[in-house]
């Protein structure tokens, strides 16, 4: 039987694009990671730059390089983009009725603070959507909102407690089903912008100002403060995308392998703390 013609394989750095956007970092400048990441290898081994193969080090490689890996990285941003701006409407939609009045699945125009219901989702937290007066600033744009008030859509049950801001943040069922569909790092960061009216995803737009905004989630999570709070929520995502996973606390099997091995590290480290002398100081 006559196979038909195989398609061509995708440029590795396309792929590895794809991969390092979707599960590392979203919103990057390639040739600039590129070219740092070259000069941390010169500093780590002590070796001239010069000494660098040519395709590693001349300028317009690292370039071309970042291009084919920027060009990953933004073609699954599409997928996903496009992928849960259909699918979102379904998330949002009143239990057992239609959406009032009803929102596009191929047009975003109407999104954003234009509608009532995306409105209420995107309003700053601290902010009251049923406010005449905050509505119509949101709308209007008099109220600018950049990408540091963070929307209410991100707590759950879409409940913002001032006095405990961690509370429920980033738990949101909405994040839930959008994890579901794609499962992307940046999830929060397509979900604002499915609920948005912008039209086109951009790194440098300042209307959604999505750089901010995943940079001011990403701060939070890397600020050794906020550590056990981060912890915490971590292992709230664990449990609920790895139900099966060790972080489930599931019990283990009496007399299997992995108990004995336990069992014995404990009589181990048992036996160890008893031999212990302390002395006075």
């Amino acid at each position: 039987m006559a196979q038909g013609r195989p398609g061509r394989s995708p440029n590795p750095l396309i792929s590895h694009g794809r991969h390092f956007g979707r599960t590392v970092f979203v919103l990057c400048n390639y040739p600039s990671l590129l070219t740092n990441g070259i000069l941390r290898l010169q500093q780590m081994e002590d070796t001239p730059l010069e000494d660098f193969a040519a395709e590693n080090r001349s300028e317009e490689e690292i370039l071309h390089v970042g291009e084919l890996i920027g060009k990953g990285a933004s073609g699954v941003r599409g997928d996903d983009t496009k992928s849960l701006k259909s699918a979102i409407l379904d998330w949002i939609s009143p239990k057992g009725a239609a959406i009032q009045p009803p929102l596009h699945r191929n047009s975003k125009i109407d999104r954003g603070f234009n509608h009532e219901l995306t409105g209420s989702l995107l309003c700053p937290a601290g902010l009251d959507w049923h406010d005449m007066e905050t509505r119509e600033n949101l709308r209007s744009g008099e109220s600018l909102v950049c990408g540091d008030p963070w929307p209410v859509f991100l707590y759950a049950h879409h409940t913002y407690d001032a006095e405990d801001p961690w509370c429920g943040l980033l738990r949101s069922r909405l994040l839930t089903c959008a994890y579901k569909h794609t499962s992307p790092t940046y999830i929060a960061t397509q979900v604002r912008f499915a609920l948005s009216s912008s039209s086109v995803f951009s790194r440098t737009d300042t209307s959604t100002d999505s750089e901010m905004f995943y940079h001011s989630l990403l701060d939070l999570f890397e600020d050794p403060d906020e550590s056990k709070e981060v912890d915490e929520l971590l292992t709230w995502w664990n449990r609920y995308g790895f139900p099966t996973s060790s972080a489930a606390k599931r019990p283990i099997s009496a007399n299997s392998a992995l108990s004995k091995i336990q069992i014995k590290q404990l009589a181990t480290k048992n036996a160890a703390d008893s031999n212990v002398i302390v002395t006075s100081p």
